[in-house]
């Protein structure tokens, strides 16, 4: 009967996963593409961005999360990178990074998933909370004035 059972489980079909393509491209080839390639596959904003060339930040952030990856032990998270660049495109270098893009108030942990190529990090750190209308309170209006508070 074991003998039965271990067959069912080896002809069992394993669960397979999809991989991961942007544009058609594999998570493995894009981190092997140049900046041109890369730059040619994004959408019209984020390629006009690197069109008009990456700033001293931007490139400081960058490389501080390459840092931050190599100094973290094989299989583990990488520490965390505190930034207020809300408008930094996402690239595949950054991925399974981490990084606290600031909201106004607090610094909002991201990790950075290959789903997230060419989006910005504020997109993923929102600033606002949205707005829940309820009944107006005592003092809204004038009319309010001759309403028993009790």
């Amino acid at each position: 009967m074991s003998d039965e059972a271990a067959a069912a489980e080896a002809t069992k079909t394993k669960r397979t996963f999809r991989k991961f393509t942007y544009r058609g491209v594999e998570l493995s080839a894009l981190l092997d593409l140049t900046n041109d390639e890369l730059m040619a596959m994004l959408k019209s904003r984020p390629r006009r961005r690197f069109k008009r060339g990456l700033r001293r930040k931007e490139m400081a952030f960058i490389k501080r999360l390459r840092k931050n990856k190599k100094a973290a032990p094989p299989g583990e998270r990488p520490h965390f990178v505190l930034t207020h660049l809300r408008n930094m495109v996402i690239v595949p270098e950054m991925i399974g990074s981490i990084v606290g893009v600031y909201n106004g108030k607090v610094f909002n942990g991201i990790e950075i998933k290959p789903e997230m190529i060419g989006h910005f990090l504020g997109e993923f750190s929102p600033s606002y909370r949205a707005v829940r209308h309820g009944r107006p309170g005592a003092g809204a209006t004038t009319s309010s004035r001759f309403i028993p508070l009790r």
